[in-house]
């Protein structure tokens, strides 16, 4: 049934358009990680309107758009959860010379559903989340490759909680698939990003992982090479101006 569950989130979460195209119209085409889906689509909005310009967007794993990328995907702007992604496509000079930034940060935070007697469990030292998983596994991205899985992963080994929880954890493709589990119910905890739990009616805020117990959770942005288009340039400009920074508080992101 999980499998079945992660695959139909899966399928949502892919190719999802931020504006009509138009046809015969110009199109900025804009792969990004699912995280920052609500946000995104918001921007891209704002963005088409009075342009005459049509933002589509596809979201997932930064680790599986960063690998369609180089095997050809015709993405303009790549937007990763994470640095380590964005340098494998430049260090197959994937990248425009010299638009990559920085743009965004989160947080890590521990979920439970939203009718859950769980009110209270901060991530701390020598605190024993086994106790909390005999209903059902923790909920993350996959830890081998997906963003929010690998800072998660550091977060609790740093605290020390890593090997009680390791044979229990459902590895999801992305962290919008974690966070859809325990909305449903088939795991009574998740480990994703504040700006995922922020979007949901069906989850709830149960703890904050410190800061300093995984590395600093940075978005890089850029566009592709042979991309580095006026369009892609005036997005990737707007990505960073007011509107846009208006935009990503409302869901829970900050700027670096």
């Amino acid at each position: 049934m999980r499998r079945v569950l992660l695959a139909l989130v899966a399928l949502s979460l892919l190719g999802i358009p931020a504006a009509p195209a138009r046809a015969g119209g110009p199109r900025l085409m804009v792969f990004a990680a699912a995280s920052t889906t609500n946000a995104l689509q918001a921007i891209g909005r704002r963005f088409g309107q009075g342009r005459g310009m049509a933002v589509r967007n596809s979201f997932a794993s930064s680790s599986t758009l960063a690998k369609q990328i180089a095997r050809g995907a015709p993405a303009d702007v790549f937007v990763s959860a994470n640095p380590k992604w964005m340098d494998y496509l430049q260090a197959r000079g994937l990248l425009a010379p010299g638009t990559r930034v920085n743009l965004l940060g989160n947080r890590l935070v521990l979920i439970a559903p939203r009718n859950s007697r769980l009110s209270r469990l901060e991530p701390r030292p020598g605190l024993d989340l086994a106790p909390y998983l005999r209903e059902g596994p923790l909920a993350m991205g996959d830890p081998s490759h997906v963003p929010a899985g690998i800072y998660g992963r550091a977060a609790l080994e740093s605290l020390g909680m890593w090997q009680q929880v390791q044979g229990r954890v459902a590895a999801a493709a992305n962290v919008r698939m974690a966070l859809a589990l325990v909305e449903l119910g088939e795991a009574p905890l998740g480990l994703v990003y504040a700006s995922d739990a922020l979007v949901s009616d069906k989850v709830k805020v149960v703890g904050r992982f410190p800061a300093s117990s995984h590395p600093a959770i940075v978005y890089p942005a850029a566009i592709l090479a042979g991309r580095d288009t006026p369009a892609a340039r005036a997005f990737l400009e707007f990505l960073q101006g007011p509107q846009a920074a208006a935009v990503f508080r409302r869901y829970g992101f900050w700027r670096p």
